[in-house]
Formats: structure tokens, sequence, C-alpha cells
């Protein structure tokens, strides 16, 4: 790994839109290095082996085991980079679920747990090496679920959706966002929320027709895309905002 890699940590990043923003950033460049952050440690050497095989890589990577939703795991996972590089030029919070459930107490203290709570924890544990990096970046995978001004338009295929537990913890997620925002971008940390769109992702679940959302789901490359524009600094400007690749959510 050449010394003057970037540093960028995705967690969940062993399948769906985590796996497919390291496959764009390392074939973007030689100059990143991304950890694919996974709580199952099989998953993420898998996914690893995968990415360092594909002639289009030309990055680095590595694995390390974290789970947003136990903290020691989080604070060892911080230790351990801390040891092996010294910083962190970028934190992507992607480790998410998607539940529904008629028992909606734990439908929503499951996700509320992994989807707002975990992603601060993990976010605290890393802010010190994202300060020691030159031009750090903060990022929350969000959804337009989250998003109180889409969800009061009638219009929008997603209206009747439901999904009480997973629109409330990714709306709490933004807020989350804003406020590290707020704290930490006078400090030269560009934080962000960004809604990945429709794409393939076993978020919806393990088979094929949740995985394509029946077909209308858009390759998960599109937001590693969106993703590689945030790190390039192309999105600079709407720091503090809720990004999707049309321009900027409503709150």
């Amino acid at each position: 790994m050449p010394s003057e890699s970037r540093i960028v940590l995705i967690t969940g990043a062993n399948s769906g839109v985590g796996f497919a923003t390291a496959k764009v950033l390392t074939a973007s460049s030689s100059s990143y290095h991304v950890i694919i952050g996974a709580r199952n440690p099989a998953k993420g050497a898998e996914a690893l082996k995968t990415l360092q095989v594909d002639p289009n890589t030309k990055g680095s990577l590595s694995t390390i085991y974290i789970d947003s939703t136990d903290e020691s795991s989080i604070t060892a996972a911080a230790e351990e980079v801390k040891k092996r590089f010294g910083r962190l030029d970028a934190l992507i919070n992607n480790a998410g679920i998607y539940l529904r459930s008629e028992n909606l107490a734990w439908e929503m203290e499951t996700q509320f747990k992994t989807n707002v709570v975990g992603p601060a924890l993990t976010t605290r544990a890393f802010m010190p090496l994202l300060l020691k990096s030159e031009k750090p970046y903060l990022v929350y995978i969000s959804s337009s679920l989250g998003s109180l001004g889409t969800a009061e338009d009638p219009g929008r295929f997603d209206y009747r959706i439901g999904a009480i537990g997973y629109r409330v913890s990714k709306l709490a997620m933004n807020m989350v966002m804003l406020e590290e925002h707020k704290e930490f971008g006078s400090q030269g940390v560009k934080v962000f929320s960004v809604c990945p769109g429709l794409v393939e992702s076993n978020l919806r679940g393990p088979g094929e027709q949740a995985r394509t959302a029946g077909g209308d789901a858009g390759p998960a490359e599109e937001s590693g895309i969106l993703l590689l524009n945030v790190l390039e600094g192309k999105k600079d400007d709407n720091a503090g905002k809720f990004l999707y690749k049309d321009g900027v959510r409503p709150w």
C-alpha cells in the first residue's frame, strides 16, 4: 500500500452498496486503500478476495471485523485501524438493516440500534483518526424513506410503503449527521448523508425478487459512483446536506 494512499473504512461492505462502493473506489485509482468492514469475518474475507482478483482493481484492500451493534467491536476496530494506519481519511457508515414485523416495538428498537446508535458510536470511535487526516470525510448512508419532504408526497411510489421502523431510523440518522456536521465541520470534516437510490442490495432480503426490487433496482455501482464523487470533493459545497444522485433531498 503506497504511503500516500487514502484510507477509507466502509462498514457493512461485504455486499450491496458497501461492496459496490469498495469496488468503484479501488477501480478508480491506486491511491485508495479500502477497509472492508464486516460483522461476519468469513464474508468479509470472501469480499476481499473477490475484489483483489478483479482485474479492474487498482487500489489496495484489507478487511476488519466490526459489528455496529457491539460497542466493544467498534472500539477494537478503531484501535486496529489506529495501529495499522495511524489515521482514517474517510468513514462511510453503510451498515444497516431493513425490517418489517407485526411486533412494532421489536421492529423499531432493532432498527434504531443498528441504523442510528451504531453509526453514531462508530463515528465517535473513529473521529480522532479522521481528525488526523488532511481532508477527512464522514458519510452516512441514508434513504429517501427517511425524508419528511418526500414522505408527504402522495405521488411518490413509496408513499404507502409503510416500514415505519426503517423510516424513523433513517430520519434519525439524518439528524445525527447534521449534528456531526455542526460539531466537526469547523474542524475540516466534510459530513454528508447520502441516499444511494433504489439499487440492487440484500438489504430488502436474500431472494432475487427482494434483491432487485422486482427488477426495478439499478446496479449498486451507481451509488458507488456517487460516493466516489463525494470523496473526490465534487460535493463539498453540499456538506451537511442529504444528497441524492439528482442533487439534494429535502429533510
